[in-house]
């Protein structure tokens, strides 16, 4: 495992080098420093010879002298803990491209060997043989390394530190999000030859991993699309459901779009970010009359929007915590993501089954999110029948034949979700005003008048279940036959008829 970085931020805690009072002992630390270092790439090529189990002891020794040298420069009088940093920062840049075999599994997200071929790595100046199968699909970005793409910089360290603070619950959620939804997501980038981090980190900004997120500009999905845009990359409208919000197509079509971003900015990774974010138009305007100039360079910075500047080191350094957690201190959670499904026994619908199905696995913020994500095109409120199949993860098929399939549980989870909000009473004003304004109504006012209409307004969070709840003489399918929907999905803004009660 490399240099913890709270060590480095001990160390920074200390002041930085004082002129004129440098003494032998700081010159030793820098000499250990260097020789750790060059011992370090030492075991690099012992590991490229296939002397394994040499570069590992190399690795070690030379790991926990830089340890102790960095931790007695925090001690001694004009010692630069910069130095160490910068040291840590480019091991931890040359263990992107030149991992050995053997190390720590964890450094490595769950599950990345999927789909993962053997000749990922081409071109890559790493010997196969001591580069892990999981890395090789996302060491290299169009030839080169993803770190040599990255410039690990203020914005970008400070992003990583929002990231693991005010910030951690979110990049934790939308790992697990990930994980569990991966096998439908990953093939897309694998194909498209881009990094599998970059997918994530784009998504955890995004979305984190909430399939049916919609913004307030109208970007849907998980990896939030523009209606248009979405359009131009074959995410169209399919029987009312919003090809947005199926993850597998969504991935294939960012994958698409980074790629042709890609080739328009030279290859320029931050470049390309900002025109995902900021639109490709007016960033293919700034940089063609800025030739050259990267995204940090200030006559581009300075014309990008606050959210744009904070997106692209967002994105970054997700994507980078991806790859390198235990190097900041962070450790994911263990996610088995395996794919399977269920056929119900019985009617269900998704609502109900994470009731049944409560912290089953160990899953204790429950299911609902999942089994949304892996069946985007159900309502989740809307019952589904017997002999209906359910993509979930496969440790979930047995939890659901001896939970949900029969017993209690299943039962209780139809009664609550089959509950009827009480509706409350006009307030006495409105009702002295019906009063004065005619007659009262009569016993009939439950039923929907077979002309009048009202209009109402889809908001975030409706479902055709919901607005029915919210009417006292509609129900969902006199509302989907009203409004000529042939399924249940709908699209905050989108304006419906409502029948009138009478």
């Amino acid at each position: 495992m490399f240099l913890p970085i709270a060590l480095l931020v001990g160390c920074a805690s200390s002041g930085g080098p004082r002129p004129g009072k440098a003494v032998p002992q700081v010159n030793a630390l820098y000499d250990r420093m260097n020789q750790a270092s060059k011992a370090y790439e030492a075991s690099i090529d012992q590991a490229r010879r296939g002397d394994t189990p040499n570069a590992e002891k190399t690795r070690k020794q030379a790991l926990d002298q830089l340890k102790d040298a960095s931790a007695r420069c925090g001690l001694t009088p004009g010692c630069d803990p910069q130095r160490f940093a910068a040291v840590f920062d480019r091991l931890l840049r040359l263990k992107d491209g030149s991992f050995i075999e053997g190390e720590d599994a964890d450094d490595t997200p769950q599950g990345a060997e999927v789909g993962v071929q053997p000749g990922d790595a081409a071109g890559s100046p790493v010997a196969l043989g001591a580069l892990p199968q999981a890395e090789r699909s996302v060491t290299l970005l169009k030839g080169q390394k993803f770190a040599d793409m990255m410039v690990m910089n203020g914005p970008v360290k400070a992003s990583l530190e929002m990231w693991l603070t005010q910030l951690r619950p979110n990049l934790m959620d939308a790992y697990v999000n990930y994980q569990m939804m991966r096998y439908k997501m990953s093939p897309a980038y694998k194909s498209a030859d881009l990094p599998e981090a970059l997918l994530f980190g784009i998504m955890a900004k995004e979305s984190g991993g909430k399939v049916h997120a919609v913004s307030r500009s109208g970007a849907s999905g998980p990896l939030q699309f523009m209606y248009a845009t979405g359009l131009r990359f074959g995410l169209s409208n399919d029987s009312g459901f919003d090809q947005r919000f199926d993850p597998t197509m969504a991935a294939q079509a960012n994958a698409q779009y980074i790629n042709e971003q890609l080739a328009t900015f030279n290859n320029n990774l931050e470049l390309t970010l900002a025109a995902y974010n900021g639109g490709e138009g007016r960033m293919r305007r700034i940089a063609q009359a800025n030739p050259g100039a990267g995204f940090y360079d200030p006559q581009i910075y300075g014309q990008m929007s606050a959210e744009t500047r904070d997106y692209v080191p967002m994105v970054l350094a997700a994507a980078w915590l991806y790859l390198h957690a235990d190097s900041y201190h962070l450790r994911w959670p263990k996610i088995d993501g395996e794919p399977g499904q269920i056929v119900l026994k019985r009617p269900a619908s998704i609502s109900e089954l994470t009731i049944c199905l409560g912290s089953a696995e160990g899953m204790n913020d429950g299911w609902f999110r999942t089994l949304r994500n892996l069946n985007p095109r159900l309502d989740p409120q809307v019952s589904q029948p017997v002999g209906t199949r359910l993509d979930v993860p496969k440790q979930l098929e047995k939890a659901y034949a001896s939970t949900c399939a029969d017993g209690p549980w299943p039962i209780l989870a139809s009664d609550l979700h089959n509950a009827v909000k009480i509706i409350a009473p006009p307030p006495p004003a409105a009702t002295s005003a019906a009063l004065a304004n005619g007659p009262a109504p009569s016993s009939t006012s439950s039923r929907p008048s077979s002309s009048a209409s009202k209009s109402y307004t889809v908001r975030r969070g409706d479902t055709l279940v919901s607005i029915a709840r919210k009417s006292s003489c509609a129900d969902v399918e006199s509302i989907a036959k009203m409004n000529g929907l042939k399924g249940h999905q709908l699209q905050v803004g989108q304006s419906l008829r409502l029948p009138v009660c009478r």
